[in-house]
C-alpha cells in the first residue's frame, strides 16, 4: 500500500474518531453515558453481524478463535472503557479539550507499544525526534486545555 494512502486512511480515521466522539458525547448527555455506551455497542454488534454473516465480508477464520492468547480479547473490555471515557469527557469538557487529551494519551502509549514491540507488533524505538514530538504534543495539549 502506498504511504500516502496509509496517511490518508489514518487521517480519515482520525476525522471519523473526532466526529464519533462528539456524537457519542452528545448521546451521553441525553440518555446517560453508560446507557449510551450500551446502545452504541449494540448498534456496532448489529452492523458487524450483518457485514460478516449476511454479506460474508470477513476474510478471517472464526474457527481459530481459541488459538489467540487470552489477553488479545481484552480489546472488548478496553473498548467499553474507551467509549465510556470519550463520552464522559466530551460531554463534560467539550470535544476539543477532550480530544486533545485523548490523542496525547494515545500517542504516549503508542510510543511505549512501539518501543517494546508489545502485543507481537514490530519494534520501532523511541528516537529523540519521536520523544520531542511527544513533548511538543503535550505542550500543545496543555495550551489547548488551558482556559
Amino acid at each position: 500500500m502506498q504511504a500516502w494512502l496509509m496517511w490518508l486512511l489514518a487521517g480519515g480515521a482520525g476525522i471519523l474518531m473526532a466526529i464519533q466522539g462528539s456524537i457519542n458525547g452528545a448521546l451521553g448527555k441525553i440518555i446517560g453515558v453508560l446507557e449510551g455506551s450500551f446502545i452504541l455497542h449494540a448498534v456496532g454488534l448489529g452492523i458487524v453481524t450483518v457485514l460478516l454473516f449476511v454479506f460474508g465480508l470477513g476474510k478471517g477464520d472464526l474457527s481459530r478463535v481459541t488459538e489467540a492468547p487470552w489477553y488479545l480479547y481484552l480489546g472488548g473490555v478496553l473498548n467499553v472503557a474507551i467509549i465510556y471515557g470519550v463520552m464522559f469527557s466530551i460531554s463534560r469538557c467539550g470535544a476539543g479539550a477532550a480530544t486533545t487529551a485523548i490523542i496525547t494519551g494515545q500517542l504516549a502509549m503508542s510510543l511505549v507499544v512501539d518501543q517494546f514491540g508489545l502485543f507481537g507488533l514490530e519494534q520501532h524505538p523511541i528516537t529523540w525526534m519521536r520523544g520531542a514530538g511527544l513533548v511538543l504534543m503535550a505542550v500543545a495539549a496543555y495550551l489547548l486545555l488551558s482556559k
